[in-house]
This record gives C-alpha cells, structure tokens and sequence, in this order.
C-alpha cells in the first residue's frame, strides 16, 4: 500500500521508541544474536482471545458485493480499539474488513514466527487477529488478513526485537544500485552494513523503508510460513497481499540476489562469452546485469510470481475456500516494468483470486480508466477498486464508488479505515464512515 510518507527532521534515528543521535547510529544498528533460519510451522491451533476462550470457528458468509476497509496496524493495538472498529464497520454497512496483521516484518496476532508488535497494549493473551475475527463474524462480515510482504521496516523506527529479520538477518535485505559495490564485500552482520541501508533509505523519499530480499530462499520461505500459518489457526477469509513487489528498478543489487542471478543466467550465456563475463563478474559484481538488462528484470520479475503463486498453492491446499488477493499498483506497464508486479499474468495464470488496484486519485477519469483496464484481463469478478479517501471528498468517494459499480467489478475497498475515523467529515449527526455507508446504500437502489 503506498501511501505518504512521514519525514523526521533532524540528525535522528528512532530505534524502537528511544531518539538517536546520528553519531550513535552504527551501535544502535549492531545485529543482535545469530542468524535465525527459517521456522517451519507444525502447530495446528485454534487461537485464544484476550479473555482465553477460544475464538469461533465459522467464517462470515460471503457477500455478493464486497464493501471494503482496509484497517491499518494501529486500530490493532487494544481491544477496545478493536471492537470499536468492527462496530463502526457494521453500522456503516461494510461487510468485509482486511486487518494489517503483519505491518512491518511483525505479528498482530499471537504464536506466529515473527516477533509480536511493539505497539500492542492491553493483557498478554491479547489476540488482536483472533478478537477481530470473532467480533466480525458475529456480525457477518468476512476478515482478510493483510500481510505487507517485502517491507519490513520503516528507516525511521527500527524494531527492537532481536529476533526481527532486519536485527537477525540484515543479509535478507535488498540493496540499492548505489551502494552494491560498496556492500557487496561487506561482512552483513557488520555496523557498516545495517547502518548504510539506514542511511539510504532515510535519505529517499520515494521509497517506504527498508524492503526484505524477495530472491533470497529464506525470504520466500518465511513469508510463505507466515501466509499458511495464518491460514491454519485462524477462521479468516482470506489473505492479502501488500508490497508483494520490489521498490524500484534500483532494487535488489544485494550479494545474494547477484549471486543467484549468476546462476539463473548462466544457461543463457553463450560458451564464446562465458570466459569474458567469468572475468568480468569476478571484477565487477554490477557486470552481468548491465550486460543481461532484460533477462536480469526477468529474473527479478519471476521471484514475485513465484512467492504469489507458492502462497497461493499453499493457502488453497490447506482451505480451499480462502481468498488469496492482492493491492497492486494500478498502472500495469509501471508495476510490470519498474516494480516487477506482473498482476496481470498473475489473473490470467489463476494465482490470485482478486487484485485491488489501488487507483488512489481524485481524477474519476484516471480512476475509470485504471479499474476499466483491470476488469477486462480477467473479468470483473475478479477486481475490487481500491478508493483513496484521503485523496478526495466524501461526494468524491461516492463518485468512484458509483463508477466501480457501473464497470461492474466485485466491489471496493476504501483506504483507510483509520483515516476516515480520525480525518473523515461527519454530517447530520453521522460519522464519516457512517455517511459513506448510507451514500453507497442510495447509490444501489
């Protein structure tokens, strides 16, 4: 999910809740502990609620039309905040929520293999995945847990847990063109490295923190861990996947991502140039990229097809019943060339049920035009348009509501949830989301 940004001013760095000086930065950033392999995920449970009673275990019915809210991590904090949302959801009509339950390489929800949010409040048996669940299906609305899978960090605020994959295991992390000669030797359990990712990735403003590597083994498999995990203890109705994608075309010219594409390419080189590009790698580790351009966006490309449809294997084998959806950029020439999100081979291939195009733009046209274009790769059933409410007025929102109906796709998601509560106009003695809920109601009869 793209969304703006929030820039810190001044020379510190947030790791956990304790500011930083810069000149402490290389200390604050020191891998903690040995590299943590991959937990395979055996336990079958059904998860508790902050009171210990188990959680329900029947899914909400499936609506005709999906009336969506994407929920950001910090409604997940505290029960009662919890609540409040799934009752603010039903008395506007909504009938499907996705729950951000792994926000930044962390677990909103209890017993995964990631470590547990730093922001959760309220008593330890605390579920905030489970308390959702059982507080949305008694009201029959679906929950989708939304997982952001290649960010797993913000450059500003660094988890203090030791077990994070950005402290256990910063090698897993993409690097930019930039530095990857720079790091390219670079011991990845050294200051030097962590800090320099930092860096960069504070100093850039189009890019969001920093990114896992999407080719690397270990990467695909905890994710992959993460999404069944899910799945098999909790009565969700589907997953969702966010940042299933690389930052840009600068992105991941990490020693280990080179490495590998030495090998997927090797097949492809010619015996004449094989002697040439073995000298030329072993000087310059950027030489087989910028030789290969296009079978190097190829590889890229493949490693975020191959996650999808592994999740999508995974997640069907266990309950075939989940929808497995994706947010996608909604220019499919930009996603396909410059974040290797290739959706639209992802519809025709059948490894996603649902995309949602996040058309956040106050243009109807522009907002036509990308959940049209959509629509027609594999029929609309399979869209749901994604409306940005801050980006325009509740009559806006209404609009682009009224729009996605008439193309006739399976229905919306509004972003966000959060941002309609604390930011939303009310009317008349109604809530935002409230006012939302009966303009969509008028629209339909």
């Amino acid at each position: 999910m793209r969304r703006r940004r929030r820039i810190l001013s001044g020379p510190f760095l947030v790791m956990g809740s304790l500011p930083v000086a810069g000149t402490l930065l290389v200390a604050a950033c020191q891998t903690v502990g040995a590299p943590v392999r991959p937990i395979a995920v055996t336990a079958v449970a059904v998860p508790v609620d902050e009171t210990g009673d188990r959680t329900p275990g029947s899914s909400a019915r499936r609506a005709s039309e999906t009336r969506g809210l994407w929920v950001v991590r910090s409604t997940l904090v505290h029960p009662d905040s919890v609540r409040a949302m799934v009752a603010r959801a039903a008395d506007a009509g909504f009938n499907t929520l996705l729950v951000q339950v792994r926000g930044r390489g962390d677990a909103y929800y209890s017993g995964g293999i990631e470590p547990r949010a730093d922001g959760i409040q309220g008593p330890p048996a605390f579920d905030p995945l489970a308390l959702a669940v059982r507080e949305a299906h008694a009201r029959g609305i679906e929950v989708h847990a939304w997982m952001n899978v290649h960010l797993v960090s913000s450059a500003f605020v660094i988890s203090r847990d030791p077990s994070h994959l950005v402290n256990a295991r910063p090698g897993l992390l993409a690097v930019p063109r930039e530095l990857a000669s720079e790091l390219y030797d670079v011991d990845p359990a050294s200051f030097r490295y962590l800090e320099r990712l930092i860096a960069h990735a504070a100093a850039d403003p189009g890019i969001e923190g920093l990114y896992s590597s999407p080719s690397a083994p270990e990467v695909k498999e905890r994710v992959y861990a993460v999404a069944t995990d899910l799945v098999e203890r909790y009565e969700i109705d589907g997953i969702h996947l966010d940042y299933i994608r690389y930052p840009s075309g600068a992105f991941d010219y990490s020693r280990g991502a080179l490495d590998r594409f030495k090998t997927w390419i090797d097949g492809r080189i010619t015996d004449d140039q094989g002697p040439e590009f073995a000298v030329a790698s072993a000087q310059d580790p950027l030489a087989l990229v910028e030789a290969f351009p296009e079978p190097w966006d190829e590889f890229r490309r493949s490693q975020i097809t191959e996650l999808v449809e592994r999740i999508y294997v995974g997640v069907k084998r266990r309950r075939p019943e989940v929808l497995v959806s994706a947010a996608v950029f909604p220019d499919a020439q930009e996603s396909f060339f410059h974040r290797y999100q290739d959706w639209e081979g992802w519809l025709r291939k059948g490894i996603v049920d649902v995309v949602a195009p996040m058309a956040y733009n106050p243009d109807d046209g522009r907002f036509a035009q990308a959940i049209s274009r959509a629509a027609g790769i594999a029929g609309p059933e399979r869209v749901w348009a994604g409306v940005g409410a801050y980006l325009t007025t509740y009559e806006g929102i209404l609009t682009k509501i009224d729009i996605s109906q008439r193309i006739g796709v399976r229905g919306f998601l509004l972003f966000s949830y959060d941002w309609s509560v604390a930011n939303g106009a009310a009317a008349g003695g109604r809530p935002f989301l409230e006012r939302v809920g009966r303009g969509v109601e008028t629209l339909t009869r």
